[in-house]
């Protein structure tokens, strides 16, 4: 068994943090994108697809080409973070519209197809035992460099918006870095002879594999939905009941960041219960949340419904290791990181429908009984998971 040094994971798991920053990086300043460039309200919806979209047609294109299995992952995660960090220092173009700003975010979702799931595909090459922890260390990271953006707001202060932009390309670029030159090839990596279309099928034919991806599928209808639109879940209800002097960016920060937490410690649970448990324990919890969130929208206690959310932001990205980790326990070897690359591309596209729905909904109704909908992909999750055959019950 070959001994992995113990600064790896860390690293690893510090790039992770470092690009996925570039993610939200337009949602944290969508106040000031929409005053600058005379954007509507449907522009959080619109430019969070955007990046959604991108990262699918990214993911896509990755695994088509097997990227991830045929060349070195660093240098792929490297790469990939470089140009995607180019395209979110392009918002800061003063000449840019509605129109620009849709292709910035679209590029920049497009190359975050070589950071997210070939960061997990490094991991996976390290870690064959212990996958569930690591992987709930990195998307941990995943989480907190998606509430960066929001964090960075909201301690600018009097500093102009484009010092969020500007910092978030920077640690893309030091993310890069990091991996390029101090994170080798994993033991366990086996290179990919070529392109290959086995992985695409396999889903569909391996049933343990079938079973992990449609779990998957089922949270990532709620996840990016709940993130994109948390900052205005937040407005509604202070604006609701008149509470003044808050600040959403810190508390979108907190909220959204609170689920690295979980992630980690999901990670350390299915060691000991199985990753399959774990991860239908938390798909049901956020469901509830899901289904009680309007309860919690009419009653007037800001801190009971700041608890609620940082609760829903902790079970609702709690599973997302596990069944990545599931994911990659059940597809062979020389394909792993495109499988990987494959599942999040379709959760990816899910995603898409969902966020375009809420914001449907938003300007169609000022009802809180919208984002109950959210429900619908954990009640999926749960009925592919509740299978009787096993996925895993090691990490």
């Amino acid at each position: 068994m070959p001994v992995v040094k113990k600064h790896i994971l860390p690293l690893i798991v510090l790039a992770q943090f470092c690009c996925t920053s570039l993610w939200f990086a337009s949602n944290a300043v969508i106040s000031d994108l929409a005053l600058n460039f005379d954007l509507k309200a449907t522009a959080v919806g619109n430019l969070t697809s955007a990046v959604q979209f991108g990262f699918i047609l990214g993911t896509l294109l990755y695994a088509l080409l097997a990227i991830a299995d045929r060349f070195s992952p660093s240098k792929v995660f490297f790469l990939s973070a470089l140009v995607g960090a180019t395209f979110n220092l392009a918002l800061l173009w003063k000449g840019n519209s509605l129109t620009t700003l849709l292709i910035m975010r679209f590029l920049t979702g497009f190359f975050l197809a070589g950071i997210y799931p070939v960061g997990m595909k490094i991991a996976a090459d390290y870690f064959e035992q212990g996958l569930g922890k690591s992987l709930g260390f990195l998307v941990g990271a995943l989480v907190l460099g998606t509430a960066f953006p929001h964090f960075l707001k909201g301690i600018a202060g009097s500093l102009a918006w484009e010092f969020v932009i500007i910092c978030t390309t920077g640690l893309a670029i030091s993310g890069g870095l990091l991996l390029l030159l101090l994170v080798p090839n994993g033991p366990f990596r086996k290179q990919s002879q070529g392109v290959t279309l086995k992985a695409f099928t396999a889903i569909f034919k391996n049933k343990k594999l079938r079973t992990a991806a449609f779990g998957y599928f089922g949270h990532m209808w709620e996840l990016y939905a709940f993130w994109a639109f948390l900052p205005l879940m937040l407005l509604t209800f202070m604006k609701t009941h008149a509470i003044p002097d808050v600040t959403i960016p810190i508390l979108s920060f907190i909220i959204i960041g609170s689920g690295s937490l979980a992630c980690v410690l999901s990670g350390y649970l299915s060691e000991k219960f199985g990753a399959k448990k774990i991860a239908i324990i938390a798909l049901s919890l956020s469901c509830l949340c899901c289904l009680a969130s309007p309860l919690f929208f009419v009653q007037n206690s800001a801190p009971l419904f700041i608890s609620f959310l940082v609760f829903w932001g902790m079970v609702v990205v709690a599973d997302s290791p596990l069944l990545s980790t599931l994911v990659a326990q059940n597809a062979s070897p020389e394909v792993k990181g495109t499988a990987l690359t494959i599942v999040n591309s379709i959760g990816f596209a899910i995603t898409i429908i969902s966020i375009q729905l809420i914001s449907w909904l938003q300007l169609s109704t000022n009802s809180s009984w919208i984002y109950s909908c959210l429900a619908i992909g954990p009640v999926i999750g749960l009925f592919a998971l509740r299978k009787k055959t096993p996925v895993s019950h090691t990490s």
